[in-house]
């Protein structure tokens, strides 16, 4: 049996479902609501000390790291293959899969942060630093602190203009390898689209399509339909987030959307 800790906010979360969903595999739900806290009980950081979504749990195995747990899958349900067979096709959508984890979850995260979560935490009552250190977290004292600034500054806060446009690259280089082929680790659909999905899936949710749409972007916004149009997208991805938060995302997003074009249009 297969069981999935997660939740709809969780981009990683997202990669998973959408490869199960691809893969055809059935799961058992176990939903955490990570913006209320409810990922630091102590049943589950016994599952996970890390405190992080998702987390899965096959027959009383736990598995962790989103990019980890679809290599599990893969492996032990060989059945409709995400992984390419070719050699070569597996090494570049690894590298999709590398790049995600070590640059553009970092920037994602960022990016929500600045444009989205910061308003949601101060409107919550955390109007101070103090108060933020109070909450529990995984993270080290300096992370909480560059995070701080994200919550108190913003956009103006060090180093999120320099993530927005880390994240400008990768759609410019996702264009690029799509002005080649029909998706980014060859003819058929991969881990890779699996991988990158959420990401851009997370600036549309932002009201910010305008990155790749209107003619700048004109394959990566035909790749975005195609996986859209996939019969796992909703399901996987739209469906698991709640309401409130999606309605959240896409005012604060449109709100913040003129700042960020002037960054883009200044790169």
């Amino acid at each position: 049996m297969l069981e999935l800790y997660h939740h709809g906010s969780s981009v990683c979360a997202a990669k998973v479902r959408f490869a199960l969903a691809e893969k055809g595999l059935a799961w058992e739900s176990h939903y955490l609501d990570i913006l209320a806290g409810k990922h630091f009980t102590p049943q589950f950081l016994k599952l996970n000390p890390k405190a992080m979504v998702p987390v899965l749990v096959h027959d009383g195995r736990v598995i962790t790291e989103s990019t980890l747990i679809c290599e599990y899958a893969e492996a032990v349900f060989p059945q409709r293959p995400l992984y390419p067979r070719d050699p070569y096709a597996t090494y570049q959508a690894r590298l999709w899969t590398k790049a995600v984890d070590e640059d553009l979850h970092p920037a994602c995260s960022a990016i929500t942060y600045v444009v989205s979560h910061r308003h949601t935490i101060i409107r919550n009552g955390v109007s101070s630093f103090d108060a933020f250190l109070r909450a529990p977290s995984n993270e080290s004292l300096e992370a909480r602190k560059l995070k701080w600034q994200w919550i108190e500054k913003g956009l103006d806060a060090p180093g999120a203009a320099d993530r927005i446009r880390l994240y400008d690259r990768y759609l410019h280089k996702m264009e690029g390898t799509l002005a080649e082929r029909a998706w980014l680790a060859g003819d058929e659909f991969s881990i890779a689209d699996v991988a990158l999905t959420p990401y851009v899936n997370r600036l549309a949710m932002l009201g910010m399509t305008d990155m790749w749409t209107n003619g700048r972007l004109h394959h990566v916004e035909d790749w975005f339909g195609r996986v859209q149009a996939r019969d796992t997208f909703k399901s996987a991805l739209i469906d698991w987030i709640p309401g409130d938060l999606r309605n959240e995302l896409l005012a604060n997003g449109r709100k913040s959307w003129p700042d960020v074009q002037r960054i883009l249009e200044a790169a």
